[in-house]
């Protein structure tokens, strides 16, 4: 009995904990709307997947504070992109910050939504790694790789893998190709595709996978602990579905307050730290 007691005790625990938290970000997200409105400032509410661009949007937020152009910035950290496009279209944030052409567009064919990209960012890297081998020759027939399981970015997993020589597909330059246009598997690995936050975590018993890399920083990794890592070319037309984007309700496209944020993200500054988050070609 005393030990049904205190499992109930610890389960009431948790609950409470978890709506203190709750609470809290509540708390903070009002307190720091008030602080903004009091000292006239305009709040921006934009929409990240996972903390991996923290420091890229703080400075975003000192340029703005420079330019003074009170405006401030307030966060809203998603662990997945279709949440995240939802909150946007609900008007529960005014921009979002995670996603590359391909993924918005195929959302925006799904659902319907009423989006604008109002500012290029940068092209992450989509990289194969591995906690087995460290070259991708090491990989062996059998060997389970895992990709993610939404179409744009299944296709541009495949892509990788195609480059990497571990398969060949019927055409390297379609926009989303499946597994259906794999032609060849001279490797013989066999690919799993799973959901992209998780791979990350699959890794210890698979014998690679391919994932965003913000999933793989907010891990603790690093881009060039990759087994292999295919060459971006900003120049290069085949790139531009994955360039990653600043997006708005197409209502607030013109909007003056989210185009001061955007001028602030195509600052050198900003530029520096995003090179030093990811080492990869900014658009200005």
């Amino acid at each position: 009995m005393a030990t049904t007691n205190r499992a109930k005790a610890k389960r009431t625990l948790i609950i409470v904990l978890a709506a203190i938290a709750v609470v809290i970000v509540v708390i903070a997200g009002f307190v720091i709307r008030q602080n903004a409105q009091s000292a006239g400032e305009t709040v921006v509410k934009v929409g990240l997947v996972g903390n991996s661009d923290d420091n890229v949007w703080k400075a975003v937020q000192a340029q703005l504070d420079k330019d003074n152009a009170n405006i401030k910035l307030e966060y809203k950290t998603f662990q997945d992109g279709i949440y995240t496009n939802q909150a946007l279209s609900n008007n529960e944030l005014d921009i979002t910050a995670f996603q590359h052409y391909a993924f918005l567009n195929q959302e925006i064919k799904d659902k319907g939504y009423k989006f604008t990209v109002i500012g290029d960012s940068y092209i992450s890297p989509f990289n194969l790694y591995s906690d087995k081998y460290k070259n991708v020759s090491e990989l062996k027939s059998g060997d389970k790789v895992a990709i993610p399981n939404n179409a744009t970015n299944l296709g541009r997993a495949l892509k990788v893998l195609d480059s990497a020589g571990l398969i060949t597909l019927k055409d390297s330059s379609a926009a989303n190709p499946t597994v259906d246009d794999i032609a060849g598997n001279p490797s013989g690995i066999d690919i799993v595709p799973n959901d992209a936050a998780s791979i990350i975590n699959l890794l210890p018993d698979y014998a690679g996978g391919i994932t965003n890399t913000n999933f793989i920083i907010d891990a603790g990794k690093s881009p060039d602990d990759a087994i292999y890592a295919p060459k971006i070319d900003a120049d290069s037309t085949s790139f531009k579905p994955y360039v990653n984007v600043i997006v708005a309700n197409t209502s607030q496209k013109d909007n003056e307050t989210y185009k001061k944020v955007v001028a602030a993200y195509h600052t050198d500054a900003v530029a520096t730290q995003i090179k030093k988050n990811h080492n990869i070609p900014f658009f200005d």
